[in-house]
Order: structure tokens, then C-alpha cells, then sequence
């Protein structure tokens, strides 16, 4: 009997000691956030605003860099442009910096929209080009294009509300007197709002379109 109270303590004791599992709180989930959020610095975001002014269809695009001197930084992709009556058309755009795509915008609006109506006696309804971005040198040279970082579109054809369709390839010196005479007029529009307009008479390589770019320079050929 005394070797059994003995026990008994020492039983109390051993059960303090035991690792007995207690029930645990559930566990707080952390939710990460992505490092890719889109945020514009200062002056893209006031590019976006002005654009946004012109009333065109856009999407903004995140940065993106691919080496050897190719990239596509502070762009956008057009979808369309408004002219002062209606939505204009877009073809073959890829990304464009939202310089090259706020100068397009008022040219589109003001150079060749009007010049339309005036000349032709029909609005602008499309503008077709040949595309933005592209990674590449200027033709026959070691230089990089503009259109390596988007900062360049290549203007092919203007199609008019009546159906027509006058082409830089076609109608630079194959078309009537007025449709020449249009070309040459946003030609030189062009050549007042970009930094560089090179078209038909520049050279061979630009028998097909003309060549806009928004890069500060002053060369209209």
C-alpha cells in the first residue's frame, strides 16, 4: 500500500512532462503580390492622358527589352484614331511608343483626314501600314531603325469613307492629279509633325509607304 502511493505522485509528475498536442490556431495566409504591376512613370502617364484627349483606342503595354538594342519602352497598341467625324481604322500596328502614337493621332486627324475631304471630296475611314516595331537596322547600314524600339510606323494606303483607296505605291505617281496631289499634302503634313519622314523619293526602299518617326531629328525627304 505505501509502495502504491509512492507511484502515485511520481505517475503525476511523468503526465506534467508528456508533450500533449494542443489545438493550433489556423495558420494567417499571406497573399503575395506580383512584382509585374503596371506602373507608368510620370511623363507616360501624362503621354496616355494627351492621348486619351485625342479620343483614340489604346492599350498601354508593359515594357519589354530583347537585347542588341531592340526594345519596346513606354508603348501602347493603337486599335483606332478619331478624326473630327468619325472612328478611324487601323491595320498591322504592333506596339508604338506613345510619342510616335500622339503625333499619329493629330496627323491622322488634322493632316490626313482633312486633306481627304478636301481633295478628294471624301473622309478618311483606315490607315493601313506595314507595322511598328520591328527588330532591324536602317536598310543597308549597321545603324538600328526606329522601328527597333517602336518609335516608327510605316504608312502603306489611305482608305476613304467612298471606298477608295489610294496607295504610296500606286498613286505617288501612278494616280489622278488630286490623288497625287494627297499624297504629297500629308506627306508634308507628316514632315511638319515627326522628327524624320522619308517616302517614294527618298529612296527605292521606300517606293511603298511612308516611313514616320518620332525621334527629335529634322529630315523630311
Amino acid at each position: 500500500m505505501r509502495r502504491y502511493l509512492l507511484i502515485l505522485p511520481l505517475m503525476a509528475a511523468l503526465s506534467a512532462c508528456m508533450d500533449v498536442p494542443q489545438a493550433q490556431a489556423p495558420r494567417k495566409q499571406v497573399v503575395r503580390q506580383s512584382t509585374t504591376t503596371f506602373s507608368p512613370e510620370p511623363e507616360f502617364r501624362q503621354c496616355l492622358s494627351e492621348l486619351g484627349a485625342q479620343h483614340a483606342s489604346f492599350t498601354p503595354l508593359p515594357d519589354r527589352y530583347f537585347g542588341a538594342g531592340c526594345s519596346t519602352i513606354e508603348t501602347v497598341h493603337l486599335s483606332s484614331l478619331q478624326s473630327d467625324t468619325a472612328s478611324l481604322d487601323l491595320t498591322n500596328l504592333g506596339p508604338v511608343t506613345c510619342n510616335v502614337a500622339t503625333t499619329f493621332a493629330a496627323w491622322a486627324r488634322y493632316g490626313v483626314d482633312r486633306a481627304a475631304e478636301q481633295i478628294l471630296g471624301s473622309r478618311l475611314a483606315r490607315i493601313e501600314t506595314f507595322g511598328s516595331y520591328s527588330c532591324r537596322n536602317v536598310a543597308g547600314t549597321s545603324r538600328r531603325s526606329g522601328h527597333a524600339t517602336a518609335n516608327a510606323i510605316d504608312v502603306s494606303a489611305f482608305v476613304l469613307a467612298d471606298g477608295r483607296r489610294i496607295s504610296v505605291l500606286d498613286d505617288w505617281n501612278g494616280g489622278t492629279l488630286a490623288e497625287q496631289r494627297f499624297l504629297r499634302v500629308v506627306h508634308a503634313s507628316a514632315c511638319k509633325r515627326f522628327g524624320t519622314t522619308l517616302g517614294p523619293d527618298y529612296n527605292s526602299a521606300h517606293a511603298n509607304h511612308f516611313h514616320v518617326e518620332a525621334d527629335g531629328a529634322d529630315f523630311c525627304r
